[in-house]
């Protein structure tokens, strides 16, 4: 018996070296060189025991560090919220509603989004909401309008249709599989103890979906954050996140520590807000159960 569990687990180990090799190679090198980079001065390629913490300093010291963290944040909030709310109904509806024989269909034209690249969609939604664009277009051929709406583009409500939309199929899939994995019979039991709908949805279905949602707000929350090419293209650069003064830093000025510095701060900022949207959600499943 010993004999078969070690070698189990050195079959296990086998199976799992080769994508923890990768995940190390592709994640932690390269996060852990940026966050060298942040200690380094201005010189940095030049001596490498110069570290400090002046880069750190700057950054926080730095009222347009603050105000576009704040402004990200805020973009971010919204973005997640539309799009879980838009997610969810998709999700139940095709959870509940489609037929099993169509659910695999109906999955596939979910993803339809992903054949094509993040950039090609903003630019999509650049030539939807353009002074020239599809809805300006349509509106004065109805004669509803007779100069183009200049407010559809170069917002901040623009941007967080953008993102919304790029985002949703991330959202709905995760919620999916949620809803896929409740027990029907709890549904049934709670509507054979007189629950309404609305309720059994709100102590039965909601509770045991929220890993799902969970998942969807996490994974739309947190690279929204980091998103630089649609505040440019879709914002027009008048409203920039904090990504782009990152990109800015690092590409423009050619200054990486300082760079470096503001993405580990955007990064603890993100992680702290992170784990405190953990903490409430499992005392919210607490106190519902």
């Amino acid at each position: 018996m010993a004999a078969a569990g070690g070698t189990e687990s050195a079959q296990g180990w086998r199976i799992v070296t080769p994508p923890f090799v990768y995940a190390l190679l592709m994640l932690a090198i390269p996060l852990l060189t940026i966050l060298a980079y942040s200690f380094f001065k201005d010189g940095y390629q030049v001596v490498i025991r110069s570290f400090t913490l002046e880069n750190y300093r700057a950054v926080w010291s730095d009222p347009i560090f603050r105000t576009l963290m704040l402004r990200s944040l805020g973009v971010a909030a919204l973005v997640t919220m539309l799009t879980v709310l838009l997610a969810f109904p998709i999700a139940y509806f095709l959870s509940f509603v489609v037929r099993p024989e169509r659910k695999s269909l109906w999955l596939f034209l979910i993803t339809i989004p992903f054949w094509t690249s993040y950039l090609v969609r903003v630019f999509l939604w650049k030539v939807i909401l353009g002074h020239n664009g599809v809805i300006n277009s349509g509106l004065k051929s109805l004669g509803l309008i007779d100069q183009p709406l200049t407010f559809l583009l170069y917002n901040t409500g623009s941007i967080v249709m953008t993102l919304a939309h790029a985002y949703a199929p991330f959202a709905i899939l995760p919620i999916y599989v949620a809803l896929e994995k409740i027990d029907r019979s709890l549904l049934e039991a709670a509507r054979d103890l007189g629950e309404s709908r609305a309720m059994t949805f709100w102590r039965v279905t909601l509770p045991l979906a929220m890993p799902g949602v969970l998942a969807a707000v996490l994974i739309v929350f947190v690279p929204t954050i980091g998103d630089y090419v649609t505040p440019t293209i879709i914002g027009g650069g008048k409203i920039p996140m904090v990504a782009n003064l990152i990109q800015a830093q690092m590409l423009d000025i050619d200054n990486k520590p300082l760079g470096s510095a503001i993405a580990v701060s955007a990064m603890l900022v993100v992680t702290v807000l992170a784990l405190i949207f953990l903490f409430l959600n499992r005392r919210f499943l607490k106190v519902r159960q």
